[in-house]
Parts: structure tokens; C-alpha cells; sequence
């Protein structure tokens, strides 16, 4: 196209829910009104509210990103904070919590994976003094407990926030998805003009080359664009239908492929709102907990390769006493790995369509986010660089193959073996990569490097989508999993001043663990003022 305008003219985005609309949001501000876009959205199928949970990110690279205030779309979408995931009964086999109302105060088996940023003495992070002060037998505290502030505010249900909107700590949030992806919807339609076409695709067509030159609908409608983004969710209509792009399964790594969901009523004004996600270990998987007004949502993710759909809902039943035979229940047959390609031909898969992971480490919006993020970033004109596409892959490959190998090691090293599904994880192969991870952290060594100027973590997608998880993530699962390191750091033995000087910041951490109790307003009263 030397001579001519290369430029994309038009993009089609098929499907909406969150994947869809964050994306059309996301691109109707990078591409600053230059390019037509255009939602293909069956209509909406009525779905139970089961709540999301999100990663600190989400804010300043999308909604910040798109001009919305944090009070705007929290009230608009029913979210709740949450600073951090809360593991029940990853240790101990059984049955655990007998009720929820034990469970919601948290149990003898429980660790936290906050959000807040680790300390560090002298440049040597706030773990290695603990994991010191653990093998010298100087202390027998927790990990998180000892090195975070926010363990005992949340025990407490204490918002990360005081009453004049002033944040006292890293958080991310839960909604409702169906509200986020109603709000992005408005927002992209009135204030960006993308285009809302409700309609059913009935077949792709496809030029001499491949690539897809037009939608046609069930109404006749027939879209045209230069660029289409496949948000259709576990079907992957363009991606893996039409591009017949393979999907790599991996249920050689995780054994969960299956969920029964539903929201539970909450009484909030007498029990208090948690302000973290609890992902709580049965007997053939694990089930979330997200709290947002007036109910929680819920769900067991499980292998049906150890329990049945009918089982498994008995057993999630009795975890919250529902009435199997009266609740509403979401089941749910999911695929777990990622597309060999994200990117094909003209063709970018976005959401489900793409990969997916069970929310044990709530990345499924993140996953959106850092791909939307990335295709703004290699954003393509009508000549298709093959290039582009390929640096995509890279990052969307590394991203997944790092989160999936994080999770993974979640159940491996979980200590609990009570039943066939506990022991089957101990079976697998571990990849590499987090093989060599986990060398690392036995030798004491950092594994990734924890960022430690919050303004920075904030200001800086790029190293936030490479850096993942920090050295602070991996220390709060393995240490909460009761895995430790061989021995201290060699060099701590060298540096009695700056043992010394965390021996200050361990108490420092204290003191304002007992700061934010004492002034901090519960969640349920920072929510309620919020949301009026």
C-alpha cells in the first residue's frame, strides 16, 4: 500500500460483556476517535451476579485511563475493595469451617496474599529478615502477619480507606462484571460513539488470504472492518471457528474444569463486609468468596475428573447452607490453556476467547486489561506487520505461562492430602520455569524484584504487566503454604546493622497495623457512604 493510506479504517468487536466493552472503551481513547469501531452483541442472556475480583491495576490503566472517577464507576457497579486473597483450609484436610459463620472469622487455617507493598532493609526485602528470624527459631509469627500491615485490618473488616476518601493502602475491588461491562457499554456508546450492533453472527466470511473480511448476522446485517477482536468467550467464533487457530489445552497442569456459582444473601449491617476475596479449599477444588452489598458471590471450581455436577453442588450447598433444590446455581464446563496464537491474520482474541485460568489469583480481568493495553501498543495499519502480532504473542504467552505455572504451584505445595484430588496435584510435572522459581526462593534469593515505590507501581503499566508477581506474591503463598527457605540469606550474616534496622521495621509494621485499626471506618460504613 506504498503511496496509499495504510491506516485502519474500521474495527469489529464481537461480543460485549466485559471483555467487549472494556475493549472498545480502551481503544476509543488510544486511537482517539481516528478509527470506526463497532460492538456485534448477541442480546443479553440473563446472568446470576456472582461478583469479579480484580488486581490494584484496574483503575489507573483503564478507568483512570478513560477519565472516570473511582467513585463514579464503583457506585454505578456495586463494587466493594479488596486488598487482598484470603486461602481457608489449603493446609489441613477435612471439612474444615463447619459453618460460614466460623469461616467468615476466619479459622485456625488461613493466610493472607495482600497487595500492599513489602518493606525492605537496606535493599534486601522484609522476607529474608523474616525467614531469618523463622529458621533462627526467633519468631513463630506468619509471614504476612509479620511483614504487612493489612492482615489485622482485614480480620477487622476495616476499609482501605478513611471516610474522606484518603487510601491508607494498596487495593483492587469487586463487582458485579454484568454492571461493569452495562457502564463501559454507556460510556463507549454516548461519549466515544462506538457503534452497538445487537445481533447474532450466523458466519464469517474470509478473503483470498484468510483473513476475515465481514461478519454476517442472523438479521442480515453484513460488518465489514479491517480489524476484528474476538470477544465471544469459550466458543472463540472467529479465532478458533473460523481461523481454526488451535487451543493448547492444559489440564496437564491444573485439574479444575468445572464450576457451581450462585450469590448468597448478606445480612451486611450485622456480620460486616470483607474486604479481601477468600478462596477456600474442599474436598475436589476450591471455592471463591467475593463480598459486595447486601451478598456475597460464590462459586466451587472442581475437577469433574473427582466429583460430579450433583455432588459437587451438595457440597458447595452445605458450605453456606443453601437449599440445593430452591437456589439458582451458574454450572459452568470451562476450558483451561490459551490459543498457540492470541493474534492471527486480523483476527485478536481478547477475553475467555483467548486463555483462560480459574480466578484463584482473580487475573481474568487482568489478563483483558494487559491484552487491550498490549494491542494499543502494537495497534497494526492495513499491511499487518507480521511483527506486531508476533510481539503480542510473546507477551500475552509469557504473561499466561507465568500466571498458570504461579497457580499451579498453589496446589502442588498445599500441604493438604485428605482426598484423591489433593493427591493427584502433587503428581504433576511442574514446568520449569517455576521449578527454577522455586530453587531460587529455597536458596533464599529474591525471585523477582519487589517494587518498592508505590508511585512507580502505580505509574507504570509496562512494569507492572512484566513484573506480575513480585517477590512478595511468591513469599506470601509458599510461606503461607508452610514452605520455607533452606536456610537465611548468606549475606544477612555479614550485615548486623541492617538485621538491626529491620528489627525496627518489623516493629514499625506494628505500630501502624494498630494505627489503621484504631482509625480506619469499617468497609461496611465507608461502602455505605459511598453508596449512599
Amino acid at each position: 500500500m506504498t503511496g496509499t493510506d495504510s491506516r485502519i479504517q474500521k474495527v469489529v468487536i464481537l461480543g460485549g460483556g466485559t471483555a467487549g466493552w472494556m475493549t472498545a472503551a480502551y481503544l476509543g481513547k488510544a486511537l482517539q476517535g481516528t478509527v470506526d469501531i463497532t460492538v456485534l452483541e448477541a442480546p443479553a442472556i440473563p446472568r446470576i451476579g456472582v461478583g469479579e475480583a480484580t488486581v490494584p491495576n484496574l483503575h489507573k490503566v483503564l478507568f483512570d485511563y478513560l477519565g472516570i472517577a473511582e467513585e463514579e464507576w464503583m457506585r454505578e457497579c456495586n463494587a466493594s475493595f479488596k486488598m487482598a486473597v484470603r486461602f481457608v483450609n489449603w493446609r489441613t484436610g477435612g471439612q474444615g469451617q463447619p459453618d460460614a459463620r466460623e469461616l467468615e472469622n476466619g479459622g485456625p487455617d488461613h493466610f493472607y496474599h495482600p497487595f500492599g507493598i513489602l518493606p525492605d532493609s537496606d535493599n534486601v526485602p522484609m522476607s529474608h529478615y523474616w525467614a531469618k528470624r523463622k529458621l533462627e527459631g526467633q519468631t513463630e509469627e506468619p509471614f504476612d502477619y509479620a511483614c504487612f500491615r493489612e492482615p489485622p485490618v482485614m480480620d477487622a473488616k476495616k476499609s482501605p480507606k478513611w471516610l474522606d476518601g484518603t487510601p491508607s493502602t494498596r487495593y483492587a475491588w469487586h463487582f458485579d462484571a454484568a454492571l461493569v461491562a452495562d457502564f463501559l457499554r454507556r460510556f463507549a456508546t454516548e461519549k466515544q460513539g462506538v457503534n452497538h450492533v445487537q445481533d447474532e453472527m450466523t458466519h464469517a466470511e474470509k478473503d483470498e488470504r484468510g483473513f476475515i473480511k465481514a461478519l454476517h448476522t442472523k438479521a442480515g446485517r453484513v460488518l465489514d472492518a479491517d480489524l476484528f477482536v474476538d470477544c465471544s468467550g469459550f466458543r472463540g467464533l472467529l479465532i478458533n471457528q473460523a481461523l481454526e487457530e488451535p487451543f493448547i489445552d492444559m489440564s496437564d497442569h491444573l485439574l479444575c474444569d468445572s464450576a457451581v456459582a450462585t450469590a448468597v444473601p448478606h445480612d451486611d449491617e450485622a456480620n460486616g463486609i470483607e474486604p479481601y476475596t477468600s478462596a477456600i479449599a474442599m474436598s475436589s477444588g476450591w471455592t471463591w468468596k467475593i463480598p459486595m452489598l447486601g451478598r456475597f458471590g460464590s462459586g466451587y471450581v472442581y475437577s469433574s475428573k473427582f466429583t460430579t455436577k450433583e455432588e459437587a453442588t451438595k457440597e458447595f450447598s452445605a458450605l453456606w447452607g443453601l437449599d440445593p433444590e430452591t437456589t439458582k446455581f451458574n454450572h459452568v464446563k470451562f476450558r483451561v490453556g490459551r490459543n498457540r496464537r492470541a493474534w492471527v491474520n486480523n483476527v485478536v482474541s481478547i477475553g475467555l476467547s483467548s486463555a483462560f485460568l480459574e480466578p484463584l489469583e482473580s487475573t481474568g480481568i487482568y489478563f483483558i486489561t494487559a491484552a487491550i493495553y498490549q494491542l494499543a501498543k502494537h495497534f497494526p495499519d492495513r499491511t499487518f506487520n507480521p511483527e506486531l502480532a508476533n510481539s503480542f504473542n510473546h507477551e500475552i504467552e509469557v504473561m499466561f505461562d507465568d500466571t498458570r505455572d504461579f497457580i499451579q504451584a498453589h496446589f502442588y505445595y498445599a500441604p493438604r492430602n485428605d482426598t484423591p484430588f489433593w493427591r493427584a496435584n502433587k503428581e504433576l510435572t511442574l514446568p520449569k520455569n517455576i521449578q527454577e522459581k522455586i530453587s531460587a526462593y529455597k536458596a533464599g534469593l529474591a525471585i523477582n524484584s519487589p517494587i518498592a515505590d508505590e508511585s512507580t507501581y502505580y505509574g507504570n503499566f509496562e512494569a507492572e504487566f512484566r513484573n506480575f508477581w513480585t517477590n512478595g506474591s511468591y513469599y506470601c503463598v509458599f510461606a503461607g503454604l508452610g514452605l520455607e527457605p533452606d536456610a537465611p540469606l548468606p549475606i544477612l550474616a555479614h550485615k548486623p546493622d541492617s538485621v538491626a534496622g529491620a528489627e525496627a521495621l518489623f516493629g514499625k509494621v506494628k505500630q501502624e497495623q494498630n494505627h489503621l485499626l484504631d482509625t480506619l471506618p469499617s468497609t461496611y460504613d465507608y461502602l455505605r457512604k459511598l453508596h449512599g
